[in-house]
């Protein structure tokens, strides 16, 4: 068994999985999906492969990059190292004072059609920018600080993605009346702040 390639791997999995389970609309919306079990299999399947597509762009993107101008890397780990502590920051803020309305509640709406829930998915996807500084820049700029196991790390955030949003769309009527209080939100954001400034730290380190 090779190692390196399991280390690199398993470290993909968690900074994807970090990234993606920072509360957003993307989320919020997979979950209500999920808690009504309407056009689950649809909005999953368009969150996972599109996070798929991002990723494997990053990595070949940064990668290749990086190989043609070595010096990019230091650019890129205090950018995205900066980017994340600022993103743990606000993820902290958000603990200490949550938003109105931050917990899920899926009261008052109708389910829709299976189109528009397709639509709403895409948009919530390919319209929001921060998705676009998640996978491509800050998972492409970890992924490049792995080398020769970038891709391997690249497999790790893939499969991150696949897991949460499956998890998520699947598991939302379990999760519905914990995930309906304002408490739980900010445990999660807790666990996100930590984990974004700990990352942006050794990003900064290494740079």
């Amino acid at each position: 068994m090779n190692y390196g390639i399991v280390t690199a791997a398993l470290a993909g999995f968690g900074s994807g999985l970090s990234l993606i389970v920072a509360i957003g609309a993307q989320n919020a919306f997979v979950l209500r999906q999920g808690a009504r079990r309407h056009a689950v299999l649809a909005v999953v399947a368009i969150c996972a492969v599109s996070d798929a597509v991002l990723i494997t762009l990053g990595v070949a993107g940064v990668g290749a990059f990086v190989t043609a101008w070595p010096a990019a890397l230091t650019a890129v780990g205090l950018a995205g190292g900066g980017f994340l502590i600022c993103y743990g920051v606000l993820a902290a803020r958000r603990v200490l004072r949550p938003a109105p309305g931050a917990a899920l509640t899926t009261e008052g709406a109708t389910s829709g059609s299976a189109r528009r829930a397709v639509l709403t998915a895409l948009a919530m996807t390919w319209l929001n920018p921060h998705v676009y500084l998640d996978t491509v820049l800050l998972l492409g700029s970890l992924a490049a600080d792995r080398g020769d196991l970038r891709w391997a790390f690249a497999i790790g955030a893939v499969l991150a993605s696949l897991t949460w949003f499956a998890g998520l769309g699947y598991g939302a009527r379990l999760l519905s009346g914990l995930l309906a209080r304002p408490a739980a939100w900010r445990v999660l954001d807790g666990l996100v702040a930590a984990t974004m400034v700990t990352m942006g730290g050794l990003l900064l380190a290494r740079a």
